[in-house]
């Protein structure tokens, strides 16, 4: 069994564009405004960006932390990275840089992205209200009108193994979810090559508690979670929504999906467990070697994506800390079942990573460019 070629890439994601993006950047370096620098999501890309041979970061912007240097917010970045923290000044924003990278909560930027866009700045964006296709979908799981619902036509999904493409070419992108990106790779060769009952599918995933953001609540206290797992917003959770939406452009009809988020007493990391019941009229020809096989062929080139050998499981420790997806596959023919195992950092490859991964696209670096740390492990 092999891919059957509809993804939205082309080439292997090692090679920067030949648009002649990659040679402009090695002349001038790309300037970065993260805005929400001091949120996990924000000073995660920061330490990856205070790296990156193509970017000089121009501003971080923190509006509880003005005044101070985000090392002191931060002290393992005393040395390596002092900039002073500044508020939103959104008359004097588009001048500070040339790429923005919103690290803010949904319903905000929309106080400021239109005058980015206007004075053509490119914008990474990691709220969800540039998402969706469908305004009215934002609409009811975000619970809040959609303020700009004109700019989802321009925005670009920005999850490079499936829209490198548009993302390369784009103004506006927004940064899919980490519970998102962790589904959505785990199953999408499995729908593009339809072999399972797309009514069957079950997802259960488990996070770090940094994936609820730099919270005083008291659900994320340490006495809270250390020593407790529990699941929360079942059926309820808005990724749903997402998930279903790009895994029904994959399959080219409309998926519903259960989906069950948890939280795991760890800092970062995530496992997405994923079911689907196998079609019946190819059960008998599906084996754990074949897709294996098929999913190698399927993220042919994608550097981020890591398929494990047969029998192996992928674990957070593996990932954490870095912009990797570890994938396993296990077939249970006594229930005529396939199980997708897939770990990320919901930090890195779920969140701050793969903003790097876009910039990077829509810049004309080499793809993987300050983004080859491997994973903590301990």
């Amino acid at each position: 069994m092999t891919g059957n070629g509809n993804k939205n890439f082309t080439g292997n994601s090692n090679n920067s564009n030949s648009n002649g993006n990659a040679n402009n950047a090695k002349n001038k370096k790309v300037r970065v405004v993260i805005i929400g620098a001091t949120g996990y999501v924000g000073i995660e890309i920061v330490r990856i960006l205070q790296s990156h041979p193509g970017v000089e970061i121009t501003a971080v912007i923190g509006q509880s932390f003005v005044g101070q240097r985000i090392s002191d917010v931060y002290p393992s970045l005393r040395n390596i990275f002092d900039m002073e923290l500044t508020g939103l000044d959104i008359e004097n924003l588009p001048s500070m840089g040339d790429v923005f990278i919103n690290c803010l909560p949904h319903g905000i930027s929309k106080d400021y992205i239109p005058a980015l866009l206007k004075e053509g700045k490119k914008i990474i964006d990691h709220g969800g209200d540039f998402r969706y296709k469908d305004v009215r979908v934002y609409e009811e799981w975000y619970k809040a009108k959609h303020e700009l619902p004109e700019l989802l036509d321009i925005s670009v999904y920005g999850l490079p193994e499936f829209y490198r493409e548009k993302i390369r070419e784009a103004s506006l992108v927004a940064n899919p979810g980490c519970y998102p990106t962790c589904s959505i790779i785990g199953i999408a060769p499995l729908l593009v090559n339809k072999i399972i009952d797309t009514r069957s599918i079950i997802i259960d995933a488990v996070s770090g508690v940094s994936g609820a953001g730099r919270k005083t609540d008291l659900a994320y206290q340490f006495c809270e979670c250390t020593e407790n797992f529990k699941a929360y917003n079942v059926s309820t959770h808005r990724h749903t929504s997402e998930i279903e939406q790009e895994l029904g452009m994959l399959a080219n009809e409309k998926i519903t999906v259960s989906f069950t988020p948890h939280l795991a007493p760890m800092k970062r990391g995530m496992l997405a467990t994923i079911y689907a019941n196998l079609k019946d009229d190819m059960a008998s020809e599906i084996s754990c070697e074949g897709l294996v096989s098929l999913y190698r062929e399927f993220y042919r080139g994608e550097m981020f994506v890591r398929i494990l050998d047969q029998g192996r499981i992928p674990e957070t420790k593996n990932v954490a800390g870095s912009n990797f997806v570890d994938i396993g596959i296990v077939v249970d023919k006594r229930l005529n079942r396939v199980i997708v195992l897939s770990a990320l950092d919901n930090l890195g490859k779920g969140a701050s990573g793969q903003a790097v991964q876009d910039l990077n696209i829509m810049c004309g670096f080499p793809e993987h460019t300050a983004l080859m740390s491997p994973g903590l492990y301990l």
